[in-house]
């Protein structure tokens, strides 16, 4: 029987460090807080993005989970994009191509749970961060 320690991994609030400058996969200015490291797969931070900003275009390899947590934003895939508030969930399956940001006049704070890699790809276009909303 395998002994509990050994299962579990307690992440202690405010260990992760200095916030950082999201810089190279974004548009605009946005910050992040890594609040747990990439651990068996799974990596969690939090992203502030200030208003107009926003993710290039990228997929997961074993998909995302973002959880509102406060502002207005919209997150975007080939079909659609969609405007998410504060208490929104949004699942995104393995391998779907998609971009997340603040809109245009609030800021957007949200904890991404992400499963595997990320593939970024280009920067989302003005246009196509403009449409759908």
């Amino acid at each position: 029987m395998p002994r509990l320690g050994a299962m579990l991994t307690v992440v202690r609030g405010g260990s992760g460090g200095r916030s950082e400058v999201a810089t190279g996969t974004f548009t605009g200015q946005a910050w992040r807080d890594l609040l747990m490291a990439p651990k068996d797969g799974v990596a969690v931070g939090n992203v502030f993005f200030e208003p107009c900003s926003r993710t290039h275009w990228h997929s997961h390899v074993g998909g995302q989970l973002l959880i509102i947590v406060a502002g207005e934003g919209y997150v975007g895939e080939e079909a659609q994009t969609v405007t998410v508030r504060a208490g929104d969930m949004v699942w995104t399956p393995p391998g779907v191509r998609h971009w997340h940001g603040a809109s245009n006049d609030r800021y957007l704070l949200h904890t991404a749970v992400t499963v595997g890699d990320t593939a970024w790809e280009q920067a989302v276009t003005e246009a196509e961060y403009g449409g759908g909303h």
